[in-house]
């Protein structure tokens, strides 16, 4: 599709709007955080697996006790004291060792889980309505860019008007001064009015290229491809006076988006509460370990006593623990009370945005609703001056062709023509973007709706 209305422009710039891709991306971002989040409350399972070798064992150390009923030190050895500190081979540990093991968790009471839990569908929601911020931010650039395009082909067709009226105007001029009825002077007069039409159109041309290479911007359209516009400036309705109306703040995309960050504010100071109590989770350990002389002894399964616990070499023992750990916070040294103290703060100074943002509201529907008026009354007064330019244009050129009107006012005429129609279509555009701020300001561009329409 190379040929656009103003709907079709949004719709594409919807799609295509690198903006707004990065929101949605940034939705799915939030998404994946919140099932990150929920697999916090399920079980964590994690496995290991150790095989050790000590290449020289660690000495055993005892105190040399010659007369005890029991010591690891014999009594007869050479020149040792009673008090004596000995060092011997390790004979409770053997050079090579293994552990496989599985250690499994569950949170059974967490305050700040369950918090968290709220918070990520709070952000969830966050980003959902940053999306629709960057929607209507795009519906207004791309409305905009769109209507100055539309503004400038009805410009370019008058210029073509202009030309052909002036042309026309010309032809005439050098008949009636082939026949002595009129001065050379007078063809210059002419012809330098026709030049300069000429040339403000090429130039107009260009800007109007311009504005047809913002629009692909703003629509993300490839710039390297055609575009054309199918809708006319006629279905644009032009806006009357506007009363005062009933405002509501919840219809508008900033207002949602503050109104989201002050939940996850108070969820934040749930948090620092709930960092306070205790928490409760239950465990669990499971595994085999074994010893060997050496490395290769690990991996033999093979036991010396068949079908008995008896200590035989080279077999792999099971062994398992589970339990419920309760974590109780007594004192922090105050640090949780700031904490709570320092959210509930940041809670304060949201509440403060809030009504500043309610008063800039109210503040930005009332300039734009007087901008719209204004610039509704200047397009009446404007289009009723370029018909009556219109009018004086036609008259002081068959005043001239019949002789009884000057060269001079004809071409003064057709200034005063150009200078009115310019002035009605930025008229007409300033119109056209005060009611799609005063839109903007209301909440209609885009209308908000719920996580659950979407």
């Amino acid at each position: 599709q190379t040929t656009f209305t103003l709907q079709q422009c949004i719709d594409y710039a919807l799609e295509n709007s690198v903006n707004i891709k990065n929101a949605t991306i940034d939705e799915e971002i939030a998404k994946a955080r919140v099932k990150e989040t929920i697999g916090i409350g399920l079980p964590q399972i994690d496995g290991s697996a150790v095989i050790q070798h000590n290449q020289k064992l660690p000495r055993f150390f005892g105190t040399f006790n010659p007369d005890a009923e029991f010591s690891f030190f014999p009594p007869g050895i050479p020149g040792a004291q009673a008090g004596d500190v000995l060092a011997a081979q390790n004979f409770f540990q053997l050079r090579t060792s293994g552990n496989a093991s599985v250690n499994i968790n569950q949170i059974l009471f967490n305050g700040s889980y369950l918090v968290g839990l709220k918070a990520a569908s709070s952000y969830k929601e966050l980003s959902r309505k940053v999306t629709g911020q960057s929607k209507e931010s795009t519906v207004v650039l791309v409305s905009r860019a769109y209507y100055l395009a539309i503004i400038n082909i009805e410009r370019i067709k008058l210029f073509d008007v202009n030309i052909a009226r002036v042309d026309s105007l010309l032809r005439n001029t050098k008949a009636l001064n082939e026949n002595g009825f009129s001065e050379k002077i007078d063809v210059d007069r002419v012809q330098v009015t026709l030049n300069n039409l000429l040339t403000e159109r090429s130039a107009f041309t260009s800007l109007q290229d311009m504005a047809i290479e913002l629009l692909k911007f703003q629509m993300g359209y490839p710039i390297d491809q055609p575009l054309s516009l199918a809708g006319k400036l006629e279905d644009f309705e032009v806006p009357k006076i506007m009363e005062a109306e009933e405002l509501d703040y919840n219809k508008r995309w900033d207002y949602q988006v503050l109104q989201a960050n002050r939940k996850l504010q108070e969820l934040d100071v749930k948090n620092k509460v709930a960092a306070g109590i205790p928490s409760l989770v239950a465990f669990a350990n499971l595994g085999y370990s074994t010893q060997s002389n050496n490395i290769s002894g690990i991996f033999k399964t093979n036991s010396a006593v068949e079908n008995s616990e008896a200590i035989g070499p080279d077999k792999w023992y099971g062994f398992s623990s589970f339990g419920v750990s309760l974590s109780v916070p007594i004192f922090s040294g105050l640090q949780r009370t700031y904490r709570v103290q320092q959210s509930k703060l940041n809670l304060m100074k949201t509440d403060n945005l809030t009504k500043q943002m309610e008063s800039s509201i109210d503040v930005d529907a009332q300039n734009v609703r007087t901008v719209l008026n204004n610039a509704v009354k200047t397009l009446d007064s404007q289009k009723e001056n370029m018909e009556l330019a219109i009018n004086v244009a036609n008259v002081t050129k068959i005043k001239y062709e019949q002789g009884v009107g000057s060269n001079l006012e004809v071409i003064d005429a057709e200034a005063t023509l150009r200078q009115a129609q310019t002035n009605y279509y930025n008229a007409l555009f300033d119109a056209i973007l005060a009611k799609i701020d005063l839109d903007r300001a209301y909440g209609r561009l885009l209308p908000i709706t719920t996580s659950e329409d979407k």
